[in-house]
């Protein structure tokens, strides 16, 4: 198994072609909106939510106005477009999170989208005490850092090398974070070999598999759904993702084979 994820490679240039798909899952998340909102609602605790690479606040509106509409405070990060780790960044997405913690005074949720939720996996490892839960989307955590069609980009807006990842806040970014973790990932990403999004299930981690691209994955209708259901889990508890029912149309079997 480790022999194969060191020669995974990134996805294909069909599915590079097919993040186009973005562009009308956003119309999908419009139209599905008034059967999103159906899911459980939230308790009014703080929700953070972290952007992909090279983009910021904006891409992740749509998704912070719903959570905003179903009960959550949800915040952007407030830092501008990600261009990876900065020199102080770390330092200031952890006070953002020690600010957002003091202002309601309860864990923060952190929701993140690609290399987002890389960060929201290694803020939860450095200061769990402040954390509920992590929500990754498209976030390629595991296998080599070379599996996506981002890690030159990455390189090149940060200056540092992908493999010297584990070098950062947090540790190994494979370990699963001490609290409740949830990973949405699709298996036609175009950007993340998704093989490299998926969490080592546990007592408190899943994953949940939807259907679309990685550049829509902050609007695609099942993983909006998804984000909703799994944040309003009661804090201190933790159930799997129920499958049953209508869900199985739009949430395939994460176990099922290759």
């Amino acid at each position: 198994m480790a022999s194969a994820s060191q020669t995974l490679a990134p996805p294909s240039t069909a599915l590079l072609l097919m993040e186009g798909r973005a562009i009308p899952e956003l119309a999908a998340f419009v139209a599905a909106y008034p059967l999103i909102a159906s899911a459980p609602r939230g308790d009014g605790h703080p929700v953070l939510v972290l952007p992909g690479l090279i983009t910021s606040d904006r891409s992740t509106g749509p998704l912070r106005t719903f959570l905003a509409g179903q009960g959550y405070a949800a915040h952007g990060w407030d830092l501008g477009r990600n261009y990876g780790l900065l020199p102080g960044f770390e330092r200031r997405m952890l006070d953002r999170v020690k600010q957002l913690n003091d202002e309601h005074g309860r864990k923060v949720s952190l929701v993140g989208w690609s290399l987002g939720g890389i960060y929201a996996r290694q803020l939860a490892k450095t200061v769990p005490d402040m954390v509920r839960s992590v929500i990754t989307l498209g976030s390629p955590f595991a296998g080599p850092p070379t599996a996506t069609n981002a890690w030159r980009l990455y390189e090149f807006t940060s200056g540092h090398k992908v493999d010297n990842r584990d070098n950062h806040m947090g540790g190994v970014v494979a370990t699963p974070p001490p609290v409740p973790t949830t990973a949405v990932y699709s298996r036609t990403d175009g950007i993340c070999a998704w093989q490299c999004c998926v969490e080592v299930e546990g007592p408190i981690t899943e994953n949940i598999e939807v259907m679309g691209s990685h550049c829509g994955l902050g609007h695609n209708p099942a993983a909006v759904y998804a984000v909703a259901d799994r944040l309003a889990q009661p804090e201190g508890s933790f159930k799997p993702f129920d499958r049953n029912g209508w869900r199985k149309v739009f949430y395939p079997d994460p176990a099922r084979p290759h």
